[in-house]
């Protein structure tokens, strides 16, 4: 399969990310350049210079809204993306609203609380629909460790084992390992998608 078929592909899906920090920001860069038709991401938060060591933000947006930032840069990637930026701490009945049209779900945050929270609202509002999760991406090295664990509709990316805390930090190279593990996940699942249905259709037609 060509990058081209590829790219057409995805130009039919419209993927959800829940957090535009480190892994949803950059989760969202790589699916603008492969060229998923529509993201749908959620954040609350403004761009500090703390963030600049993991997240697809630029000195210049410090202190501007996370979602504004990257719709920006976003844009500048992939000027055709459909992109809904939505300015707003998500809750469990928020993700219901906000991401039931999409084809993928991207669980992208920070804090356990949260990364339970969507888990236990997507197995509840949309239990057919696949949510991509990461866990174990603090600190450094380890990498040949990271990898995608299939849990049914849940699919898990890194080690499972190096949360971040204190002596081990959240830091660019892992953290956008993880993000990029999400994003290939998200493309291997919707091409994989895209196949069977074309399968599925072409039984229905010999059927008749």
């Amino acid at each position: 399969m060509t990058f081209e078929e590829i790219r057409t592909i995805l130009s039919g899906y419209t993927v959800g990310i829940a957090g535009a920090g480190g892994l949803g920001s950059n989760c969202a860069a790589s699916l603008a350049r492969v060229g998923v038709g529509k993201l749908i991401f959620a954040d609350f938060d403004i761009v500090e210079e703390s963030n600049l060591n993991r997240q697809y933000f630029f000195y210049d947006q410090i202190g501007m809204k996370k979602v504004e930032a990257l719709s920006d840069n976003l844009l500048r990637i992939n000027p055709s993306i459909c992109l809904v930026p939505i300015d707003e701490k998500l809750t469990a009945e928020s993700i219901a609203f906000n991401f039931g049209e999409c084809d993928v779900i991207v669980e992208a945050f920070d804090e356990a609380e949260m990364k339970q929270m969507i888990i236990e609202a997507v197995g509840l509002y949309f239990p057919d629909k696949l949510l991509v999760s990461a866990m174990g991406l603090g600190g450094i090295g380890n990498m040949n460790e990271m990898k995608v664990n299939k849990f049914g509709n849940l699919w898990v990316c890194g080690d499972m084992n190096m949360e971040v805390g204190e002596g081990n930090p959240p830091i660019a190279p892992r953290v956008c390992v993880a993000a990029n593990m999400q994003a290939d996940a998200v493309v291997e699942y919707l091409i994989e998608l895209k196949i069977r249905k074309l399968k599925d259709e072409s039984v229905g037609l010999y059927k008749d």
